[in-house]
């Protein structure tokens, strides 16, 4: 089982350590997460210093014999690895990228993702579809990081960044099932109950943008919906795999970083990969800059294929995600 390709992980330095070249040899890539910041190193620099740099590091990323995909946070505003001051273009955040007639929000955006693309990224995870349902959300709606509390704005603006992408190749990836525009607190250090926080018409905008999306993704948040699963998270929940698997069949699924420290509170990273893949996720982003595990890598890769192999059903459910991952690859 080659259960690498079920996972997006993320590495210190600006070219390919040899940790990570190590694992794919051995277990495959399916996919790498790049940041501009490192948030634990000495220096501050993590993957992202310069377009020439980026798009050398890109290069040797795809010459990689399982050819990962890359993947990288673009949203716009406080959340962009490309910034700037290292010669990107500039995005606006989603909550100004609303405030645009159109002909300007899609001109800003094609630049930006044309960029990406030239660059050799593959998956923006972007667009943010979360409601501003409050504005006070640590995470969401404090930092301009939804486009609306009004579905059909969310739709407009969502629309437009299909159309960017569509136009340049990007792939695209919603965020973050069910919605964390309603939570008070932030799931990178906390456990997000959502059960209160997300609408019936919230979840059905993610099953109504999905089909159109280039790459046609959804990344799963860790917040708990009680009413779907008492105890598991989202990203982890069978009961919410399969509720949103049953309307949108042919998706790409991906959690969140499951070094989040709220998941990190109820699950260690290899059981997080393990109960992930047993939900029917399809990708498991483990970053290595929440907390960095490198050293540890191959350890829970080996974990890992010997969790799947000891389990038929789990060995079924991984190769579906291998051949959902497979046709990204492809395309």
């Amino acid at each position: 089982m080659r259960i690498g390709e079920l996972l997006i992980l993320g590495f210190r330095g600006t070219t390919i350590p040899a940790w990570l070249r190590d694992f794919e040899r051995e277990f495959s890539l399916g996919g790498v997460v790049l940041f501009d910041r490192d948030l634990h190193g000495d220096t501050k620099v993590r993957n992202i210093e310069s377009p020439d740099q980026l798009r050398s590091l890109c290069d040797a990323l795809h010459r990689l014999p399982s050819r990962p995909l890359i993947f990288v946070d673009q949203e716009g505003g406080v959340v962009r690895r490309l910034k700037p001051a290292h010669g990107f273009r500039h995005l606006p955040s989603h909550a100004e990228l609303a405030g645009l007639a159109n002909a300007d929000a899609l001109a800003v955006v094609g630049a930006s993702f044309y960029e990406m693309k030239a660059l050799g990224i593959d998956f923006n995870l972007a667009p943010v579809v979360d409601l501003n349902v409050n504005p006070e959300n640590p995470n969401i709606g404090r930092v301009g990081r939804s486009f609306s509390a009004d579905p059909n704005e969310v739709r407009r603006c969502a629309a437009i960044m299909v159309t960017a992408a569509q136009q340049v190749g990007l792939r695209l990836c919603l965020k973050h099932f069910p919605g964390l525009g309603g939570a008070t607190t932030d799931s990178h250090t906390d456990i997000t109950d959502l059960s209160e926080a997300v609408s019936a018409e919230q979840v059905a905008l993610f099953v109504e943008l999905c089909p159109n999306l280039p790459g046609n993704a959804i990344l799963l948040s860790h917040g708990l919906m009680k009413g779907w699963d008492p105890v598991r998270p989202v990203s982890v929940s069978p009961s919410a795999v399969d509720l949103l698997r049953s309307a949108v069949p042919d998706v790409l699924l991906i959690t969140d970083d499951v070094q989040m420290g709220g998941l990190r509170k109820l699950l260690p990273t290899a059981e997080a990969c393990v109960h992930a893949w047993r939900a029917g996720v399809d990708m498991v982003c483990v970053g290595n800059n929440q907390v960095v595990e490198e050293a540890h890598m191959f350890d829970i890769g080996q974990a890992l294929r010997a969790a799947v192999d000891a389990d038929p059903s789990l060995i079924t459910r991984c190769r579906l995600a291998q051949n959902r991952v497979a046709l990204r690859k492809a395309a």
